[in-house]
């Protein structure tokens, strides 16, 4: 995330705010203050005072004295407004539940938030035991093959925008592994980390970009399962085809192109 705390338009409250409700992970039964405040960084004084403001206004509830906070009404009315505004996922149902049913994988789609990508959207194969991600799952942008994905698809000055508050460390890796990702999109179609690069070595998965209207940023479609079920070789000869193939039937259908074929 870029570094704004020196502009005089970035609301920093405004931004403790939201890291609160970041904060909430979709297995979570709840969170006191002293939690997130160890997830967020934040002050305890600070966490108890957010918290308050953010119940008062309904993206948190609170039952008892001592009961642990959880994502409250006005929360779920953002994100399925949010969620409506996105056409593009209406779009892509249909495709990626045949997707699903097809490869007996789960199908996702990806967005970068915060430095990490989350998941917002799932298509689960039907008859099928396939449950290990859900909405509201965070994965590493530099060990998921989402994160490839993601990264492979930025042009230059959005790279350059993304790594900019970085150490020239964290800057190099992130342009290394981006230039590899880009790579393997163009010859594959899709970005695939593998083996102990992974950030779970019990799952495979792959992504591949697309650039939605709605979207300033690319997001990553991804197929995945457990390593038993979708093997490297699985993924080469059936699960990866399929996966490019059925995001270009989406660009065809919504008239986008392939994100990186518009490098800036």
């Amino acid at each position: 995330m870029p570094d704004l705390k020196d502009d005089k338009r970035f609301a920093n409250t405004l931004a403790r705010g939201l890291n609160v409700l970041r904060a909430f992970g979709p297995n979570d039964d709840g969170l006191g203050n002293l939690e997130i405040s160890e997830r967020t960084g934040l002050p305890r004084s600070t966490v108890s005072r957010l918290t308050f403001t953010l119940c008062a206004l309904g993206y948190l509830t609170h039952g008892h004295h001592h009961d642990k906070y959880r994502l409250g009404p006005a929360a779920l009315a953002l994100g399925n407004i949010a969620g409506a505004s996105f056409g593009f996922v209406e779009t892509a149902s249909p495709i990626m539940q045949k997707l699903a049913d097809a490869t007996k994988t789960l199908i996702g789609v990806a967005i970068q938030d915060d430095g990490k990508m989350l998941i917002v959207k799932t298509w689960r194969p039907r008859n099928s035991t396939t449950t290990w991600l859900n909405v509201g799952y965070r994965m590493p942008m530099l060990t998921s093959s989402s994160g490839a994905a993601f990264l492979g698809a930025l042009g230059r000055s959005e790279l350059a925008k993304l790594i900019q508050a970085m150490s020239p460390e964290d800057q190099d890796l992130y342009q290394e592994f981006g230039g590899q990702a880009q790579s393997s999109l163009l010859s594959d179609g899709y970005a695939f980390v593998r083996g102990e690069q992974r950030f779970n070595a019990a799952i495979n998965a792959i992504a591949t970009p697309y650039r939605p209207s709605e979207f300033g940023e690319p997001v990553a479609f991804l197929s995945g399962a457990r390593k038993s079920d979708l093997t490297d070789e699985l993924i080469t000869e059936n699960v990866g085809p399929a996966l490019v193939t059925a995001v270009q039937e989406l660009l065809h259908i919504t008239g986008r192109r392939f994100p990186i074929l518009s490098e800036d």
